[in-house]
């Protein structure tokens, strides 16, 4: 994944908020451990807008239940460079770390093309105000 474009992007919040929940942009994965110390890199904000650099792997956990028996779930998601989330695999239970790692070693090996795709206008533009329009053409000719 080489160059690298700001979005935002709307983190998802997995689970219970009153519980753990937490997501991180993953840069490294050591296939050695079977946990979730097996992932490096930086924790973001989950449950709402966040500026990340994309293209990258954004891994996020979450539990629900009882304090007592939590019931854990973790997703993996691709943060493509138009601010939307692609998610590639999940997993639930003690063995999450282990269940998605190879998933995510992979998507860290692919390069992840940085192109926004571009498409032919629709009548979709019209809900846009001209104002916004002309803003997001100010920046994409940036």
């Amino acid at each position: 994944m080489e160059a690298v474009v700001t979005v935002a992007v709307d983190v998802p919040l997995i689970g219970d908020e009153r519980h753990k929940n937490w997501a991180k942009v993953v840069h490294n994965v050591d296939t050695d451990k079977s946990t979730g110390w097996a992932y490096d890199g930086e924790f973001v904000a989950t449950g709402g807008i966040q500026d990340l650099d994309a293209p990258c792997v954004l891994l996020v956990y979450g539990e629900k239940g009882s304090k007592a028996n939590p019931q854990m779930e973790a997703r993996v998601y691709v943060v493509n460079t138009d601010g939307t989330l692609s998610q590639h695999g999940a997993a639930t239970g003690r063995a999450w770390a282990r269940t998605i790692r190879d998933t995510v070693a992979e998507l860290l090996a692919t390069d992840v093309p940085t192109v926004i795709p571009s498409r032919e206008w629709g009548p979709e533009l019209m809900e846009y105000a001209d104002d916004a329009l002309r803003t997001e053409l100010k920046r994409r000719e940036a």
